[in-house]
């Protein structure tokens, strides 16, 4: 962790996060405990202008700089946006990112003489995590990992509590369009059935039987995905109590309500396990090429939730983007009804 001592009480702070979704989602109920637990902080959060309804449910003291690259990157750019930055005279900046773009941002504020702290993202230790799930101890979670940034400026966090925005009926209306108001008894389950890289995907074919098997339960099914190829897949699979989301909710905003109310998520590791999270929500997890001893595990999701083969291979890569040695992704060979009864077993039914 990179950091320079100055002694001045932190009014303002910038805190610079761009990619990826899941990534930045994790970074949400740490700020949120951040903002919550110091009031008087003036927090403002730098990020994608697309990953900006992530950070719609923090509290007044949190305001979100959505950027885009196209305007802002490459020197000259980067210059630009750290001269519209510089205005705001920010006391600390904590980067919790550490790529090129934000490492040339702080190095300019360090260079002006303000206090930088940036996160240690545990490389080398993910290196020897490769092909040594089975034996290796778990990695510091990357949420604690964050958290670690704001305690070296000198704040207290307790991250035991969950995001916990003031919603109003109202703000449901464009759900209840879409999924109806929920019924005493009712099941809700979420399904995000894909992910960045193929490697972390259950088999489709797989995954359709699952949801045929909880929407025969009389369970509602609301399927999370986008894409073209994703969204004709998911088509495929609607019925009476099978919903396709994708363009009935309006956008990120929605969809995360929507998860809010759902009783559990079954998701890849993925966006969707992390935004799910966010509001406390169960997220069953399923495992393949990634691994979560890699400290990417879902915000207060317990061990029992993460769906998983222990196989002397996995993972393969921390972020699931090389291919299987083997070819056969025997890491999501896992049967339909076992999915479908681990999911049973976590919401009591």
């Amino acid at each position: 962790m990179l950091g320079i001592k100055k002694k001045t009480e932190i009014k303002r702070l910038l805190i610079m996060r761009f990619s990826a979704m899941g990534d930045v989602a994790m970074t949400v109920p740490v700020i949120y405990a951040l903002a919550s637990q110091h009031p008087s902080l003036r927090i403002t959060v730098l990020t994608r202008t697309k990953l900006a309804p992530l950070f719609s449910w923090l509290p007044a003291n949190v305001q979100v700089k959505g950027i885009d690259f196209d305007e802002n990157d490459g020197i000259i750019g980067l210059t630009k946006l750290y001269n519209s930055l510089r205005d705001s005279n920010f006391d600390a900046v904590a980067d919790i990112h550490d790529v090129l773009r934000t490492k040339y941002l702080r190095t300019c504020f360090l260079m002006n003489g303000t206090r930088v702290v940036s996160i240690d993202k545990g490389r080398e230790e993910k290196k020897e995590l490769i092909g040594c799930g089975q034996t290796h101890k778990p990695l510091k979670p990357m949420m604690q990992r964050y958290a670690d940034v704001f305690r070296a400026l000198g704040f207290e966090l307790d991250l035991s509590k969950k995001v916990s925005p003031d919603l109003r009926s109202e703000d449901f209306k464009p759900v209840y369009a879409v999924s109806g108001r929920k019924q005493i008894g009712d099941v809700w389950v979420g399904v995000a059935p894909f992910a960045a890289h193929p490697q972390k995907v259950y088999p489709t074919d797989k995954m359709q039987k699952v949801v045929e098997a909880l929407a025969a339960k009389g369970f509602k099914v609301f399927l999370f995905g986008s894409g073209q190829n994703e969204v004709d897949e998911m088509r495929k699979w609607t019925s009476e109590n099978v919903i396709c989301t994708f363009d009935k909710l309006g956008g990120l905003y929605n969809e995360m309500l929507l998860m809010s109310k759902l009783d559990i998520m079954i998701s890849m590791d993925s966006a969707n396990m992390h935004i799910a999270s966010i509001f406390g929500t169960p997220v069953l997890s399923i495992w393949g090429a990634t691994h979560p001893k890699a400290g990417f595990s879902g915000f207060g999701q317990k061990e029992e939730s993460e769906m998983q083969l222990d196989l002397p291979c996995r993972p393969c890569s921390i972020y699931g983007n090389k291919p299987c040695q083997y070819g056969d992704l025997r890491c999501m060979d896992m049967a339909p009804e076992d999915v479908v009864k681990r999911l049973l077993s976590l919401i009591g039914k």
